[in-house]
């Protein structure tokens, strides 16, 4: 086996990261793991097609050992003791990190994964400015305004864990054997090679979020990453901690064997809403009216089987002695808007008071105004203690039945709602080519899963011949490539420049046309995989 790279870019520092040491450690995670993650990949298409066929998923019999089991996961360290606020946000550029670490919140969910464009010279620059930031030293001057950033050293700094890229997203400016290599192997590698041993030291990690599984084997899988990276560098048995996102319906059935496979090495499970709802359309997609999702701003954290899935997973990792973390509330203020930074407070508010009281250890912001809500609501529920891990939820009881109550959500498919999730598949995939993977769009934050469940929703609609109820309408190919080619339009005179409109919207804009078609062979797992392919064409190429 041979590693090879497309090319180095071209900023200070970037060649340290790339060191022939760190290359030769990720050749062998790709030498050892490479071959089973490409299995269990391959795996996820037979079962999707099982349970679609099924219409039903359950708990599988054949580890009810497991679930029956009288076991708890390791302790966790001190800092991962109190995580009752936690900033999400990607890693580059580095005044976005200094800022997440200066926010305030007790972690930084450092993301190269669904808030980041995971182009070559971002990957990169993420690891250096998260080995910087172990080091203490990450700083960053703003050349157009002269404006400084650095460290805050009156006040503790956040956290910090990695969220690698999932299983699925290839890395192509990294040739294993001449063939790409594995998103997530390069992304750990380069973040551990570089920064193990100094985290370690200062007892500050590594950790880590694992996103996207859809199996214990892929748990499994993550286990043996972690156990081997150990050795191979000298650090400790037991010293990565990860937190696993709950965020595909398959997952939500395997709450304990998710924590058992990783026991020795996981602090917790968070209740990743976005990606969970896009899990349900694309695995029961072709299955019929019992499962078609209303349009997404209907479907809150209230709804019946949204209530299910988070109350089982408080249960479930207050019974093992692991974190349950609460999600993303999408609304961010506007600081040139009064009113609707008001209505954000109110709604991110209502959201985190009802993680705190249903026991959730803590919850996620999406901006840095927001940090201090959160607090408070956990303040005033967790008090003195740092967590909740004492609450235990025994009365609670999900069935299958309930984890898969789509028809119980309030709302309805609209044409409003389908014209809202083309305007917002388009004009995030363009700002992701552009080489951001997080945006405010009409005051709410997007990333990857928000827009994966726009395309996705569509597919659905034309696929089962959904009638909107505002209309009277059936949606169809032909109305929503109508309504596309509007919207396309308003976005073109938002933009108000043919040329990053050309180089951004017009490829994006192809890109969904083709994902929201209604026709099996259109319709892609992810999304970010057909946009990676845009990427690579160069459409990105700053740092």
């Amino acid at each position: 086996m041979s590693i090879s790279l497309s090319r180095i870019p071209e900023f200070d520092g970037a060649a340290d990261i790339l060191s022939d040491d760190a290359l030769a450690f990720i050749e062998k995670l790709h030498q050892k793991f490479a071959g089973t993650r490409n299995e269990l990949l391959a795996a996820r298409d037979v079962r999707r097609k099982q349970f679609s066929d099924a219409k039903a998923i359950d708990f599988d019999p054949a580890t009810e050992e497991v679930r029956n089991g009288d076991w708890k996961v390791a302790e966790a360290p001190a800092a991962l003791q109190d995580r009752r606020v936690e900033i999400t946000g990607p890693a580059t550029p580095a005044k976005m990190a200094i800022n997440a670490l200066n926010s305030g919140a007790k972690v930084w969910l450092a993301d190269l994964e669904d808030a980041s464009t995971p182009s070559w010279n971002n990957v990169i620059d993420a690891v250096k400015n998260l080995s910087d930031a172990a080091r203490g030293k990450l700083a960053f001057t703003d050349e157009k305004t002269g404006k400084s950033y650095a460290l805050r050293t009156d006040a503790p700094l956040a956290t910090v864990v990695v969220r690698p890229r999932g299983w699925h997203l290839p890395e192509n400016n990294v040739l294993i054997d001449g063939k790409p290599g594995v998103g997530a192997l390069v992304d750990f590698g380069l973040h551990f090679f570089h920064n193990a041993k100094v985290l370690a030291e200062s007892g500050q990690g590594p950790f880590y979020y694992l996103p996207k599984m859809e199996h214990y084997l892929e748990v499994r899988l993550w286990n043996e990453v972690f156990t081997f990276a150990q050795a191979e560098l000298g650090i400790e048995y037991g010293t990565v901690r990860a937190t696993m996102l709950i965020e595909t319906i398959p997952a939500a059935f395997q709450m304990d064997e998710f924590l058992y496979e990783l026991r020795d090495h996981v602090s917790g499970l968070n209740a990743g809403r976005w990606d969970y709802l896009f899990s349900i359309i694309k695995t029961f997609r072709e299955a019929g009216d019992a499962f078609i999702m209303p349009d997404r701003a209907d479907v809150s954290m209230t709804a019946p089987m949204m209530r299910a899935y988070t109350e089982l997973l408080v249960k479930t990792c207050h019974k093992r002695g692991a974190f349950a973390m609460g999600g993303m509330a999408a609304f961010i203020p506007n600081r040139r808007e009064p009113e609707v930074t008001a209505a954000a407070f109110e709604k991110v508010r209502a959201d985190k008071t009802r993680e705190a009281n249903d026991g959730f250890d803590g919850s996620w912001v999406a901006h840095p105004d927001l940090v201090g809500t959160c607090m408070e609501v956990f303040d005033s529920v967790l008090g003195s203690k740092p967590n909740q891990l004492d609450k235990q939820r025994p009365e609670v009881e999900v069935t299958a039945e309930q984890l898969l109550d789509i028809a119980s959500a309030p709302g309805s498919v609209t044409e409003a709602g389908v014209r809202l999730n083309l305007y917002v598949a388009v004009a995030y995939t363009a700002v992701w080519l552009s080489g951001n993977g997080a945006v405010a769009i009409h005051n709410l934050m997007e990333d990857a899963a928000t827009a994966e469940i726009s395309r996705s929703q569509i597919w659905q609609q034309i696929r089962n011949k959904v009638v909107a109820a505002d209309t009277g309408n059936t949606i169809t190919a032909e109305l929503v490539a109508s309504i596309l080619d509007e919207e396309v339009e308003k976005l073109r005179g938002e933009v108000n420049d043919a040329e990053r409109f050309a180089k951004y919207y017009e490829p994006a804009a192809t890109l969904i046309g083709t994902l929201v078609s209604g026709r099996d062979e259109d319709f892609a797992d992810f999304l970010t995989t057909g946009a990676y392919e845009l990427l690579e064409k160069e459409y990105v190429t700053k740092p």
